[in-house]
C-alpha cells in the first residue's frame, strides 16, 4: 500500500451489506459519516444508483478559504459491494482523487467495510502545490467508519 497516495481504512460493521449500502448511497447521510468536518450538507442530491451520476455536496474548509461545493462523479457502482466517486469542485472535471467504499459481507449480519482515499491520479503539479495531500487523515477515515457503524446500529 502506498502511503504516499493512497489511505484505506477498515472495519467491520455488526449489519447486512444492503443496510450499510443503503446508507452510504444517501449523499443527506454524507454529514453524520464524514469524519473530516468538511462536509457540510447535500445539494439535494438524489439516491445514488449508477455510476454517470454526480452529486453536490455543500462543504467547509480553511484548505478552500471557507464555504464551497464539491460535484461528485459517481464512477463505481455495484449494490451492496462498491460505491465510488471522483470529486471535484463544483463545476470542474475531477482532477484525480477519489473515495472508494468497498462492502464484503462476513455472514448475514456482518460486513466488513474499507474506505479507499487515492489521489494517485493526481497529476495537475499546482495543484499539488496548492493542496497538500491528504487533506483527510486516517484517524478522520476511521471516525467516518465509526460514525456508519452507528448509523446503522
Amino acid at each position: 500500500m502506498d502511503h504516499d497516495t493512497k489511505i484505506t481504512v477498515s472495519r467491520t460493521i455488526d449489519a447486512p451489506a444492503a443496510e450499510v449500502f443503503d446508507v452510504l448511497t444517501l449523499p443527506r447521510n454524507h454529514v453524520q459519516l464524514d469524519g473530516s468536518g468538511f462536509v457540510v450538507s447535500d445539494e439535494h442530491a438524489d439516491r445514488i444508483t449508477g455510476t454517470g451520476q454526480v452529486f453536490t455536496m455543500n462543504m467547509t474548509g480553511d484548505h478552500m478559504g471557507g464555504e464551497y461545493k464539491t460535484d461528485n462523479h459517481v464512477v463505481g457502482f455495484e449494490p451492496n459491494k462498491l460505491l465510488a466517486w471522483k470529486t471535484a469542485p463544483a463545476g470542474t472535471e475531477p482532477p484525480g482523487w477519489e473515495w472508494v467504499w468497498e462492502l464484503t459481507p462476513q455472514g448475514p449480519d456482518s460486513t466488513e467495510v474499507s474506505c479507499t482515499y487515492d489521489w494517485s491520479a493526481v497529476t495537475d503539479k499546482e495543484l499539488l502545490k496548492k493542496v497538500s495531500f491528504p487533506l483527510v487523515s486516517q484517524e478522520q477515515m476511521e471516525n467516518s467508519l465509526a460514525s456508519l457503524a452507528a448509523a446503522v446500529d
